[in-house]
């Protein structure tokens, strides 16, 4: 069973009281044992290796160093070597997007949810549409921010989610942003959202608390979104 949250870190939470749901796409809306994102992650290196003309392993250090120091690969390639952002984002998002099997609790759940439902993205619009399509919730969604819309500054720096909040003219107080990355929930958190953390086995996705412990940004957790959302709504 899913867990909803722990003591001194849950908020309450009721979805007839929500206005705008936040989702992540990538590893929240559908689950990261798909292992999708891996097509994506080797698509970088390979990218970055015939760019900078280096051999796969220096490309791999490369790459995840920029994604640790700005936020994302692509960030990084843009800021320390100019490069242009869109072959890279058509490059890496070019994939067998098969894995995603149709979710019907998903569906389901989504349906049952009061209020909009945005995806906040640091992928593209194109990428978010294939994946909503595959799984079967697209007509759900009111709208897509992606990494176009946010100039190409990922999350969690602060100007993209000041950028949501403006575009979906957003009440923060109302809103509830789901996010498996732990610390994207924290610019939604100091912005007066309630947060639910998509828990993964990816160790950079973690909250950053000790065991049992998580950050005090995230208001609820779960190992299930679908599950998550159908509790939520009884």
């Amino acid at each position: 069973m899913p867990e909803t949250g722990r003591p001194g870190v849950a908020r309450a939470l009721d979805p007839g009281a929500v206005s705008t749901w936040v989702f992540d796409l990538d590893n929240t809306l559908y689950p990261a044992t798909t292992d999708v994102f891996t097509q994506i992650d080797w698509r970088m290196t390979a990218f970055i290796a015939e760019y900078l003309d280096l051999d796969p392993v220096e490309a791999r250090r490369v790459q995840k160093g920029f994604f640790h120091e700005h936020g994302t690969t692509l960030r990084g390639m843009m800021t320390v070597h100019a490069m242009a952002p869109e072959p890279f984002l058509r490059y890496v998002h070019d994939i067998d997007v098969t894995p995603v099997a149709p979710n019907p609790d998903l569906d389901a759940a989504l349906g049952a949810l009061p209020g909009r439902k945005v995806i906040f993205t640091n992928a593209s619009v194109d990428h978010a549409n294939r994946i909503t399509e595959r799984l079967g919730v697209t007509r759900h969604f009111d709208g897509i921010f992606d990494i176009h819309q946010a100039d190409y500054l990922p999350k969690p720096d602060p100007l993209p989610y000041d950028r949501l909040v403006e575009t979906f003219d957003l009440d923060c107080a109302t809103c509830v942003m789901v996010e498996d990355i732990a610390r994207n929930l924290a610019p939604a958190a100091e912005r007066g959202m309630t947060t639910c953390w998509v828990r993964t086995d990816s160790p950079w996705a973690s909250s950053g608390g000790r065991e049992g412990d998580p950050a005090a940004y995230i208001h609820h957790q779960t190992d299930d979104l679908a599950t998550w959302l159908r509790d939520l709504v009884g």
